[in-house]
């Protein structure tokens, strides 16, 4: 039986006079409305919601609003309230029907008494304002969605709620001094390290535009942030997000063209940074460790462009130059998001010269790890690794002890059609099914649209068509992404097919490379501004970290097909085998 009730009432001063005369619930009780007008919505609670409406009525940011529909229920409290706001918020930035205009400094993951219930009625909540033509899409739809997982309107868990304070409050004492910094947030893949580099950028900017005379509620894990000090601080600060990864910054764009206190303008190419004529005062840089030492480029322009803004920024184009050092010399400040085991080509930032970064940040007290796993459900032993660390050890040359992982789909795959298939299964019921894999096939429909990449027991299937956004591109479902499209983003299934550019050793009991049937150029080409090659057993160290980004994708499961029969056998004892 429903519990709530959605009243709907225009926003005017006479229709306030009416319901404070009815008094009750909307006086003294919590509630949860949705504020919206044509292109515009914004989501809050109080307990008192005329005295809050009034306030509303008298802010110049939200003249738009003209509807308000309020949420009431009698089991209603102040953490169910906030939870509830947080959650419509979170949904009408990934559905993309309307600007919202909310702060996001309450968008914090709390837990309390019986959420799990209240859970279910705000699904129910949910499809009440869609029925009303609230939200365009479902819930599922919606979550799939980049303007969703990209989104500065998402819940932080503790940990990365800490990070954020700890880096701002150093920023503005730093800011107040004249100071420069250098922080470092450092995780695992799906600890959310993206998620909190564009929350915190959204943070600052709503602080800089926050109106004094608007009230942010005492309640809100950043209120003491929202300072007229502040405000004075960030006074024409420039910052910017820096995203070596093409794909990865293309959907972070669009992101932010959603998003009233972001611009697409503040989502940069390390290239975009070096050549710029103007300084940051901050650069949060998303994947560090993708950043690019000084090595051969993907095209002849951006050789020419590497050494023009080393002659610009440091007088000569010298081979100990990086794109980090770019970085340092175009800003004040600087927030790097860093996975050391995420680095997938000789070229990218070394991993000493991460290390440095890190030293330096923990040094003063500006290194903040995040540890909660928030992509892959998979429910870990309290005595076993959890999922990232088990895959790791997995492709090492000390494997873990065998482990299951309850509530994770994790199996392999003895014929790739039927693993095919199953990815087309999964996309039917829960969408962003993909297959990926290493770089272990030519890329022949590049120039021949008509040609198959991969061939294997009777399946043809083709490279990605499109290195932007593939994932969510027409016919990617039958396609294959590779580690330059795939990195940063989340998938529900991933059907990994790891290539014949890994094998095992039966004679060593080693996993190996095969440089024969590697196929990524920039993967294994010299450096010859430093004078450098790289043996095998170096690039096996960044293979076996692509794979084990591919096979951290998957939310719900991972799908495994390995073309090297012996290796097929070694990884039985640890993956989970398909049935037949």
């Amino acid at each position: 039986m429903t519990s709530f009730e959605v009243e709907r009432l225009v926003m005017s001063p006479a229709e306030l006079k009416v319901r404070e005369a009815l008094g009750g619930r909307f006086t003294n009780w919590p509630v949860v409305y949705v504020l919206n007008g044509t292109r515009e919505v914004y989501v809050g609670e109080s307990r008192n919601f005329v005295g809050r409406m009034r306030q509303h009525l008298a802010s110049p940011a939200k003249k738009s609003l003209e509807v308000a529909r309020v949420i009431l229920d009698d089991r209603f409290n102040k953490s169910v309230c906030l939870d509830l706001e947080a959650y419509l918020t979170s949904l009408f930035a990934g559905d993309g029907r309307y600007t919202v205009l909310n702060y996001n400094d309450r968008m914090i993951d709390s837990d309390y008494y019986a959420r799990a219930d209240y859970r279910a009625t705000f699904n129910e909540i949910f499809e009440r304002l869609r029925d009303e033509k609230l939200f365009e899409r479902s819930i599922p739809e919606i979550e799939n969605s980049d303007l969703f997982k990209l989104s500065p309107f998402k819940q932080l868990n503790t940990g990365q709620a800490v990070a954020v304070e700890a880096i701002l409050e150093q920023l503005f004492k730093d800011l107040a001094t004249g100071a420069g910094s250098t922080a470092v947030i450092q995780g695992d893949p799906g600890t959310g390290k993206t998620i909190v580099g564009i929350y915190l950028l959204k943070l600052l900017q709503d602080i800089a535009m926050s109106d004094p005379d608007e009230t942010i509620e005492a309640d809100s894990v950043f209120s003491e942030l929202f300072t007229e000090q502040n405000r004075e601080l960030l006074r024409d600060v420039k910052v910017g997000l820096v995203i070596p990864q093409q794909s990865l910054r293309s959907s972070v764009k669009k992101v932010f063209r959603h998003v009233p206190a972001l611009s697409p303008k503040m989502v940069l190419s390390p290239f975009e940074v070096g050549a710029a004529r103007e300084k940051w005062d901050l650069l949060v840089v998303d994947e560090t460790h993708r950043l690019s030492q000084r090595a051969n480029q993907p095209s002849g322009m951006q050789n020419k462009q590497f050494a023009q803004i080393n002659e610009r920024l440091f007088g000569a184009d010298g081979a100990n130059r990086s794109q980090l050092d770019w970085i340092r010399a175009q800003s004040t400040h600087q927030l790097f998001l860093i996975d050391s085991a995420q680095s997938v080509r000789p070229a990218d930032l070394p991993a000493e010269t991460q290390r440095e970064l890190i030293d330096v940040a923990k040094a003063g007290e500006r290194w903040h790890p995040l540890a909660s796993q928030m992509r892959v459900r998979a429910q870990t032993d309290p005595h076993g690794l959890d999922y990232v660390e088990y895959v790791r050890r997995m492709l090492s040359d000390s494997p873990p002890a065998p482990q299951r992982f309850d509530g994770y789909e994790l199996r392999m795959f003895d014929s790739l059609a039927e693993m095919h298939a199953e990815i087309r299964k999964r996309d039917e019921e829960f969408g962003l099914s993909r297959l990926v894999a290493g770089y272990a096939w030519e890329w022949k429909s590049k120039n021949d649209p008509n040609a198959y990449d991969i061939e294997l027991d009777g399946c043809r299937l083709q490279w990605n068509r499109t290195d932007k956004d593939w994932i969510n591109s027409p016919g990617s479902i039958d396609e294959v992404g590779s580690i330059h499209t795939v990195q940063g983003y989340d998938l529900n299934y991933a059907g990994v097919i790891i290539g014949p550019d890994l094998r095992f050793d039966e004679a060593s009991g080693r996993i190996v490379f095969d440089r024969a049937h590697y196929f990524d150029k920039k993967g294994v080409e010299s450096n010859g501004f430093l004078g450098r090659t790289y043996s095998d057993e170096e690039v096996l160290a960044f293979v076996r970290n692509i794979y084990a980004v591919l096979l951290t994708r998957g939310i719900r499961g991972t799908y495994v097909y390995v073309a090297d029969a012996a290796l097929d056998g070694h990884l039985r004892h640890y993956l989970p085998y398909a049935p037949r």
